[in-house]
């Protein structure tokens, strides 16, 4: 039957996903050749699902972040924020994540990691160099008695040379443990930061859209999920999980002396601390004045965030009430118009000046900027996930596994979306994120409509929870950029990552109990998923 040939397909896909046996790209192509061969779906059905809406969305955003890379606007943004925090090692810890949420949201997590932590290794490398030197005047200052009748005691001369070396090189080593620890702390830190950042947009990360593709294609009448009611109920959590997640690694790390290492008092600061703060301002005055380019990628930066917002933003008319035909214009048309106009606009002044460009007419970015960071590889890989999810529907097989779901109609939505978060969250230590979301994805709508939930209360956290793989360096590509500096340890990773999955699994059922009601009305099955039910089981 139709439903056994569909779950093969399914069980293949999978079980090259989760081994990593072939690139997840080409395992994701194969529901293009085994629908047609097994009659599941025709070989241009399938074609059609791998190319969406959410692909000229990505392209859009690409085109953006490779205008930010090229004319270095991300360091401009990082090492800024490092100034403001200063150097004290809580807060230094701190401006690096909020500086990598930030870039995050708009950047993918693994590009926003390969910026941020260069810039990170530089400030550590000045901390290191500046331990040794610290620590030997420190020595110094407890040795020397002050400087009385002209004379001056030699600490060498105090006390036997042998054991001058042992408490020099005992300070030496407390010293280097103590930088051993911060540059932990600020490896993981930044990898966490990522992640966090990426939940808060929906094109913050692959995940978010694939779930957005997902429910649009299987829900067409909802019209809830956009750039704006997404935006609205991510943000709390990412904030509270920024800080939460700040004060578990503080703690790991660094201990629970909070008023020692984020004090902003300019009396307390030690040496190192203002060496490295200086380091920081020499990075930050060799980018030089702001560019004209980096001006122009900062105006496109704002006006496509502007136009995502008030397109629909749900309380009042968007832009789009002005147009006669509804429904036609979406986050992608923004973001793909202005990718263009990047093509077009020339990253000279048009008025005459000093430093005139050799080449007047190079444009902000050339194709090439843009195809060395266009991920066509999650692009095939989110196409090969509705290509399954659309022959599961075809097949009837998503009717036959949510009549399998049906015993667990007694439990409320609440133990069902926590059971499904937690289950998610373990799996996507082991699998891709995006490979184990694709395969949860439409199992959970089916859930959803056969216990009456409201999908969104399911499909959202699970969503969410698909990025907390964040243990182990295979996890997450941040993880393993992190991890390739050699400041953490596999154990470091797994204790640490372990209090940052229970925090980001306990602030999403959170959210999704109190604030996402109202902002999604959860609290009814609502009439789009109905209608669904319906024409599945005719």
């Amino acid at each position: 039957p139709m439903e056994a040939s569909c779950a093969y397909v399914l069980m293949v896909t999978a079980v090259y996903w989760v081994s990593e046996a072939v690139p997840l790209g080409a395992a994701a192509l194969v529901p293009a050749f085994l629908y047609p061969l097994f009659g599941v779906l025709k070989s241009s059905e399938v074609a059609a699902e791998y190319c969406k809406d959410t692909t000229l969305l990505l392209m859009g955003v690409i085109c953006l972040a490779a205008s930010i890379e090229k004319w270095n606007l991300h360091k401009r943004i990082a090492l800024r924020m490092v100034m403001i925090a200063g150097a004290k090692p809580g807060m230094l810890v701190l401006g690096f994540m909020c500086c990598t949420v930030f870039l995050s949201m708009w950047l993918s997590n693994t590009s926003t990691t390969a910026m941020v932590m260069p810039i990170a290794e530089a400030v550590l490398q000045q901390l290191i160099s500046t331990g040794v030197a610290d620590a030997q005047e420190d020595y110094d200052n407890i040795e020397s008695p002050e400087e009385d009748s002209g004379s001056v005691t030699s600490p060498c001369r105090a006390q036997p040379a042998s054991q001058h070396a042992n408490t020099l090189s005992n300070m030496v080593k407390l010293k280097f443990s103590r930088d051993h620890m911060i540059c932990k702390c600020l490896s993981l830190s930044i990898t966490y930061a990522a992640t966090i950042g990426g939940l808060i947009t929906i094109t913050g990360t692959s995940t978010n859209l694939i779930f957005a593709e997902h429910f649009n294609s299987r829900y067409p009448d909802a019209k809830v999920i956009n750039f704006g009611t997404w935006f609205i109920f991510s943000l709390p959590i990412s904030i509270i999980m920024l800080i939460l997640t700040w004060v578990w690694l503080h703690f790991l790390f660094l201990g629970c002396n909070f008023k020692e290492t984020c004090s902003l008092s300019k009396k307390r600061k030690t040496r190192r601390e203002e060496l490295s703060e200086r380091r920081i301002q020499k990075e930050y005055s060799k980018l030089g004045p702001i560019s004209y380019p980096e001006i122009v990628t900062g105006i496109f930066f704002i006006l496509m965030t502007l136009l995502w917002f008030t397109r629909e933003p749900g309380f009042v008319p968007g832009w789009t009430s002005l147009f006669e035909k509804k429904g036609y214009r979406t986050d992608a048309t923004i973001s793909v118009l202005l990718g263009f106009l990047l093509f077009l606009i020339p990253a000279r002044k048009p008025w005459p000046s000093k430093d005139s460009n050799p080449d007047p007419l190079a444009p902000m970015i050339t194709w090439k900027d843009f195809q060395s960071l266009m991920p066509w590889e999650i692009v095939i890989l989110v196409g090969g996930g509705y290509a399954l999810a659309a022959g599961c529907k075809v097949s009837g097989l998503s009717v036959w596994i949510g009549r399998q779901l049906e015993p667990m109609n007694g439990l409320p939505p609440w133990a069902v979306t926590l059971l499904a978060c937690l289950l998610v969250s373990t799996v996507t230590e082991f699998a891709s994120n995006p490979a184990t979301l694709t395969v949860f994805l439409p199992i959970l709508s089916t859930l959803s409509e056969t216990l009456q939930i409201n999908p969104l209360h399911t499909l959202i956290p699970c969503t969410m929870c698909v990025s907390f793989g964040v243990m182990l360096p295979v996890g997450n590509p941040p993880n393993a950029i992190v991890f390739s500096y050699g400041h953490v340890q596999i154990s470091d990773m797994v204790k640490a990552g372990f209090g940052v999955n229970l925090i980001g699994v306990m602030v999403v059922m959170l959210a999704i109990m109190t604030w996402g009601v109202p902002l999604f009305q959860l609290t009814e099955f609502p009439d789009w998923a109905i209608v669904r039910n319906v024409t599945d089981s005719l």
